[in-house]
C-alpha cells in the first residue's frame, strides 16, 4: 500500500527545503514529489542519537523505543558494554533480542573493554574471540568506545588485538580519551580510532578534529558539554554528531536528541548544519540502514511544526507511523528477566575505617562532569574509626562487589552534600558492583541491602527523616521490566528524596554510579578501592 506524507521538506543533503509529497510503500520512499501547495509543518530526517548506553535510561531496549520515538529519535548507535559487564556476549544478546521487538532502529556495537580494567571485578569478560562472535550479529557497525586508551599508547597486545579484528572484518573503532592531548592522542588517533565523545574542553575537541577524529557533542543526564563545544559546530559541523551517552529515565521522558537540535538553533547555528549533525553525520558514519529524505532510502523521518522549536507531531519508521498526536504507538512488549546477582546483605562492621594518621585522599565530584578532583583531607575520627565529616561534606563511599563475597571497598568523596540519609545503586560503570555514599553507618548498610533484597536498583535511606524508597531493577541489575511512564515516575521519587537529603547535584544516583568509572581520571573508587585515573593504579585511602 502506497502512503503519502506532504510538508515543506527538509532536504539536508541537498540544502533546501521546499514544499512536497513524500510516497512510500513497503518501507521505502518510493517517490518525492514537488507541490505548488502551502504547507504550516516541515518532514525533516530523524534523530539519531550517535553513542548512548541504553541501560542507563534503566529501560530495556523496546521500552526505550516507546519513548524515544516521542521526541523524534529513530535509531541509536548504542554501546551495551553496561550489561557486557555483568552478563557477558549474553547480555549483548539480550539486548540485540529485546531491540527487534520494535522498528525503532537499534545499532548495538561490540563492546571493547569488558571489564572496563583490571582494578575492578565484572560479571564477564570479553575477549577476541567473544568479540568475533559479537561481530557475527546483525548490524554491528563498530567496536564500541576504546576506553583503555593507555593500552593503546602503550601497545598492550590483548587491545591491540581487539583493534586489528575490528580493522580486518571492516568495522569502525570507537574512542574515549578524556583529556588526551599531544603525542599520546596522536598515537591513539592513528590506532584507527576515529570517534571521541569524551571532550570537555572546545581545545581538546579541536585538536581531536584536526588529527581526523570526530567529536560527538554530548549532553547527558551527568555529564553535560554541550555550551562548550558547541561552537566548534559553526565551523566543523561535518566532523561533529550529537549524542547522550547516559540518559537517566526522568530526563528522557523531558527529551532526547530533538532538545540538542533545538538549543543548537537557539544559539545561532543554521538550522542545515544542526541537521547534518543530528541525522546525516552518524548515518553516513556508521553506514546506518537509515533515510535521509532521499527516493530509494528507508521511509525514517519526523515531521515537526517549525524550525526553531521542533515539537514533534509524527514520527515514521520504515513507512510506519510510530507516534502521533502526543502518544507513542508503540506497543509495551512482555520482559524476560536476566540477572547475575551474588552479593550477600553486609553489615556495619564490613564499612568501618580504623583511624590511622595521616590525610585521605578523597574524591571530589563535580556537578556535570565524569572527571573527579583528588583532593587531600584530615580525616575526621569517632570511637577510633574514620567517619563522615558532614561540615566540610566529606561523606563515606563504599564499593560490594555484588558477584562474589568479599570485603567492601571503601572511601570518601566530597561534592554529594548529603546533610542526612544514604544512597545507592547497582548501577555503578562500568562492572556494576553495588555503590552508595552516605552520613552514617547505619544508613549505608540499609541503603546497600535494600538494592541487594531486590537483586539490584536504587535506594535512598534516611533515618532521622524515617524514608526508605527503592527502585527495583530486576535486569541485570540495570534495567526495570516496567514501563517508561512507571519507571519515570519511581525514579523522579526517589531522586527528589536524594535531593531532599540536602544533595545540590543535578543528577545525584547518575553522579553516584560514576564515581566508580576508573577510566576516567582523576580518581575513582571500585571493590578493590581507591584508584589513580592519572597514574592508573591503586591508591591507599590514607597517605
Amino acid at each position: 500500500m502506497i502512503t503519502e506524507f506532504s510538508g515543506n521538506i527538509v532536504d539536508v543533503i541537498n540544502n533546501r527545503i521546499y514544499p512536497g509529497i513524500i510516497k512510500t510503500e513497503k518501507g521505502k520512499i518510493i517517490e518525492i514529489k514537488e507541490s505548488n501547495e502551502k504547507f504550516d509543518n516541515f518532514i525533516i530526517p530523524g534523530f539519531v542519537d550517535s553513542h548512548i548506553h541504553i541501560e542507563s535510561s534503566m529501560l530495556r531496549p523496546s521500552e526505550f523505543s516507546r519513548i524515544a520515538v516521542t521526541h523524534g529519535t529513530v535509531a541509536t548507535v548504542s554501546d551495551p558494554h553496561e550489561i557486557a559487564n555483568v552478563m557477558g556476549i549474553n547480555g549483548v544478546k539480550y539486548m540485540i533480542e529485546d531491540g527487534k521487538k520494535t522498528p525503532f532502529k537499534f545499532y548495538f556495537c561490540a563492546p571493547s573493554c569488558v571489564p572496563a580494567t583490571p582494578f575492578e571485578t565484572a560479571g564477564a569478560k570479553l575477549g577476541v574471540e567473544d568479540l568475533s562472535e559479537i561481530f557475527k550479529l546483525n548490524d554491528v557497525p563498530a567496536l564500541s568506545e576504546m576506553m583503555n586508551f593507555p593500552g593503546v599508547i602503550n601497545d598492550d597486545p590483548e587491545v591491540l588485538a581487539k583493534i586489528d579484528l575490528a580493522k580486518k572484518l571492516g568495522k569502525l573503532i570507537d574512542g574515549h580519551c578524556p583529556g588526551l592531548r599531544g603525542t599520546d592522542l596522536k598515537k591513539y588517533v592513528e590506532a584507527g580510532i576515529s570517534t571521541d565523545h569524551e571532550c570537555f574542553t572546545k581545545e581538546e575537541a579541536l585538536e581531536k578534529l584536526s588529527l581526523g577524529m570526530k567529536v560527538q557533542i554530548r549532553e547527558g543526564s551527568a555529564a553535560r558539554n554541550f555550551d562548550e563545544l558547541l561552537p566548534i559546530a559553526q565551523d566543523h559541523y561535518p566532523n561533529c554528531m550529537f549524542c547522550s551517552d547516559d540518559k537517566h529515565p526522568d530526563d528522557l521522558i523531558e527529551g532526547h536528541i530533538n532538545l540538542l537540535v533545538k538549543r543548537a538553533v537557539k544559539k545561532g547555528i543554521d538550522v542545515m548544519k544542526v541537521l547534518q549533525m543530528s541525522s546525516v553525520n552518524p548515518i553516513m558514519h556508521y553506514g546506518l540502514d537509515v533515510g535521509l529524505l532521499q527516493t530509494g532510502d528507508s521511509a525514517d523521518f519526523i515531521i515537526v511544526d517549525n524550525l526553531d522549536d521542533f515539537n514533534v507531531q509524527k514520527t515514521i519508521i520504515n513507512g510506519g507511523v510510530v507516534f502521533e498526536e502526543g502518544s507513542t504507538i508503540l506497543e509495551e512488549k512482555p520482559a524476560q528477566i536476566v540477572n547475575n546477582f551474588k552479593a550477600n546483605p553486609i553489615t556495619i562492621e564490613n564499612i568501618q575505617v580504623p583511624y590511622s594518621k595521616g590525610k585521605l585522599n578523597v574524591i571530589e565530584a563535580l556537578d556535570g562532569q565524569l572527571i573527579t578532583k583528588s583532593v587531600l583531607a584530615d580525616p575526621m575520627e569517632e570511637k577510633g574509626f574514620i567517619v563522615s565529616d558532614l561540615q566540610n561534606d566529606i561523606l563515606k563511599i563504599v564499593v560490594v562487589n555484588r558477584y562474589i563475597s568479599t570485603k567492601p571497598a571503601v572511601g570518601f568523596v566530597k561534592g554529594f552534600g548529603l546533610k542526612t540519609g544514604a544512597i545507592a545503586s547497582s548501577v555503578a560503570h562500568d562492572s556494576h558492583n553495588i555503590i552508595a555514599v552516605g552520613v552514617s553507618d547505619t544508613e549505608i548498610v540499609s541503603a546497600i541491602n535494600s538494592v541487594i533484597k531486590n537483586s539490584g536498583g536504587i535506594s535512598a535511606v534516611s533515618s532521622s527523616k524515617d524514608i526508605s524508597v527503592d527502585l527495583a531493577l530486576p535486569i541485570a541489575g540495570l534495567m526495570s521490566d516496567m514501563s517508561y511512564s512507571e519507571v519515570a515516575k519511581q525514579y523522579s521519587r526517589i531522586d527528589a528524596q536524594a535531593k531532599s537529603f540536602g544533595s545540590q547535584l543535578r543528577a545525584p544516583f547518575m553522579t553516584l554510579s560514576f564515581m566508580a568509572l576508573l577510566v576516567i581520571p582523576e580518581i575513582k573508587i571500585s571493590d578493590k578501592g581507591l584508584f589513580d585515573g592519572n597514574s592508573f593504579k591503586l591508591i591507599p585511602l590514607v597517605s
